[in-house]
């Protein structure tokens, strides 16, 4: 989607898909700001309605700069949350009420007694009559003026989960499965999640004047498909939007790649038939009537709504072959080439480069080159606590048994310390210092081991820990300068000629999307200083790159898949059951690794190309 701002046709409600998450949340964030200063300029308050989750934090950091420097007011602004988890205190880490307090409240010059959140910790008999008051106070605030709305995976808004009636008020619900699944890594465990919630109903959120329903990453592209595209349904609590009259769908390009308008655009009007477009139809195509692409004919294009396409670039023989030309020249046995180069390697937590790349990572270190892995962040947030407990009670038999000597502070040895912590941690609880240090160790060694089953040794090997991830907490803070400076200075001292960046939209913990935006900034600066070197992007552990998207695709044997695969066994932490696998995929790392390998070479050899075992795949960054 390059650099454009879509508004795409042949949706239900209108929708605006933006190239990234940051713009798409300023122009939400510039919808506020106008309606707050005209209000505030006619004495009148402004009523929004907020949502919570990773999806509109950068919508209240853009709120926040815009308070702090252009003098936006917040004194006359009202406002009504969507939802709270029941029960639960306010002071609880993971409440609503303490979430927007910290990420929004606490910036901005809102007025105390103007916030309304669902409350938490009600008796079981007063949740009825505070539903009912709670809708009171927003007709006589006037009704929400805009209200904010994210989409869940079970495309539920609000706590409104499949099933909930296009008439329901706000009340007491529980939890879907798969909501609760989604929530686990914020409270460190599924089990932790509270089974029920309190949430603004349909018809309550309906009543806005105004909404905006934003989503974010690949891994919210199919059931936006669905809210977007298909008829209204219980099942989709987000598909009654398309029953308002001011609703809009605010997207990045991730959310938005499902969308006909996007994936098929020549279904929905004229198309501009770039080589891009013409890659992804007909690499589609080919893959829908199962022919290889040298082997489609005119009728294959005419059934499936390419005319345009067969009268300006055909015959269907031509298209083909242009087009199968175009996928052979991916195919790279030498991804770096011939020539020994340095290549450096980003890998967001210590195991995204082996599990998305590293049988590639093995083919350039076979090959000659020198290859530098930096971990970004030290995933120590991702290990299990029986895995702590399992290595501190290590060093203290390590300890005895060659008296290498445990300094004890007056809290005692770090064995006792821990163990004391882990004997009274609750539920969802923060780790303490101590013990996010052993976690970090026992991510780094790991990391270490991994790299070398892949010929790598610990000298080239960067352990960044930027600043952004150290939270303790799956909620992180924005990118920092310093963390930008750190990547900068990492060019500066390797030089590398090629540079592997984990280009992951789908990631739904945003680590990854994090980290690419650091390393693209700091590409940016040492570009200006004539410093160049090639930008390749690979998926991490969710998705693989479509196949038109493909720009090389590195042949795997069987051999080096069986070491790809023993690299990623040296992340025991991650072994068997990892602590964020990630939605709904309960399969380890190694095997969706391994599948998706296979189901690539496979496709390949669906559209006619050349044969192969296995392929990892990756797109080239383009500023």
């Amino acid at each position: 989607m390059a650099s454009t701002v879509h508004h795409l046709p042949h949706t239900r409600v209108p929708t605006i898909a933006f190239p990234t998450s940051v713009a798409a949340s300023n122009f939400v964030a510039r919808e506020i700001d106008k309606l707050i200063r005209s209000r505030n300029a006619a004495g009148k308050p402004t009523v929004l309605g907020l949502a919570t989750g990773s999806t509109p934090v950068g919508l209240y950091r853009e709120l926040i700069r815009l308070h702090k420097e252009e003098k936006l007011d917040f004194s006359k602004v009202v406002t009504f949350n969507l939802d709270e988890y029941y029960p639960i205190p306010k002071e609880d880490p993971h409440s609503y009420f303490r979430w927007m307090h910290e990420t929004f409240f606490n910036h901005v010059n809102i007025k105390w007694e103007n916030i309304h959140i669902p409350d938490g910790t009600l008796k079981p008999e007063e949740i009825e009559g505070f539903c009912a008051e709670y809708e009171q106070k927003i007709k006589a605030a006037g009704g929400i003026d805009i209200q904010i709305l994210g989409i869940g995976r079970t495309g539920h808004i609000g706590f409104n989960e499949p099933g909930s009636p296009h008439n329901s008020r706000t009340r007491s619900v529980t939890l879907d499965s798969i909501t609760r699944r989604d929530a686990a890594g914020g409270f460190f465990g599924e089990e932790n999640v509270p089974a029920q919630a309190i949430t603004m109903g349909v018809a309550s959120i309906l009543d806005a004047r105004r909404i905006f329903l934003m989503a974010f990453g690949e891994h919210k592209a199919g059931i936006t498909y669905q809210a977007l595209e298909q008829p209204p349904t219980e099942a989709i609590t987000a598909s009654f939007l398309q029953d308002h009259a001011n609703a809009t769908f605010v997207l990045d390009s991730a959310a938005a790649a499902e969308l006909t308008a996007i994936k098929h655009p020549w279904e929905v009007g004229p198309c501009d038939w770039t080589p891009e477009t013409v890659r992804r139809a007909v690499v589609g195509l080919s893959l829908s009537v199962k022919k290889g692409l040298q082997k489609l004919n005119d009728q294959d294009f005419r059934d499936h709504h390419l005319y345009e396409l067969l009268r300006e670039k055909g015959p269907a023989a031509k298209i083909g072959e242009q087009v199968f030309h175009d996928r052979l020249a991916t195919i790279q046995h030498y991804p770096a080439g011939t020539e020994k180069k340095t290549i450096l390697v980003f890998s967001p937590h210590p195991d995204d480069d082996v599990i998305s790349m590293g049988g590639t990572i093995i083919r350039l270190v076979e090959q000659g080159h020198a290859v530098h892995i930096a971990y970004m962040t030290s995933g120590n947030i991702a290990v299990f606590d029986h895995d702590a407990r399992r290595f501190v009670d290590f060093v203290d038999e390590f300890v005895t048994a060659f008296g290498d000597g445990a300094e004890k502070s007056s809290a005692g040895t770090v064995k006792e310390r821990v163990n004391r912590f882990l004997d009274e941690k609750k539920p969802g609880q923060p780790d303490s210092p101590d013990l996010l240090a052993i976690k970090g160790m026992i991510r780094a060694t790991e990391a270490r081991a991994a790299a070398l089953a892949c010929g790598i040794p610990p000298t080239q090997l960067e352990f960044m820990n930027l600043r952004f991830y150290r939270t303790g907490t799956i909620n992180k803070n924005p990118i920092q300068p310093g963390d930008i400076d750190d990547i900068v200075e990492l060019f500066t001292r390797l030089k590398p000629d090629q540079i592997y960046v984990a280009g992951e939209l789908s990631d739904p913990h945003g680590t990854h999307r994090t980290c690419a935006e650091a390393i693209y900034e700091a590409v940016r600066r040492v570009r200006k200083n004539d410093q160049m070197f090639d930008v390749w992007l690979y998926k991490g552990a969710w998705e693989e790159w479509e196949p038109h998207e493909i720009e090389m695709a590195v042949p795997l044997s069987p051999e080096v898949l069986e070491r790809k695969k023993q690299a990623i066994f040296r992340h025991q932490s991650q072994k068997d059951q990892a602590m964020f696998p990630g939605g709904t995929d309960r399969r380890e790392f190694w095997q969706r690794a391994e599948d998706r390998n296979l189901r690539t070479a496979q496709t390949f050899d669906d559209l006619g190309l050349p044969e192969y075992y296995a392929m990892e795949a990756f797109v080239k960054w383009v500023e």
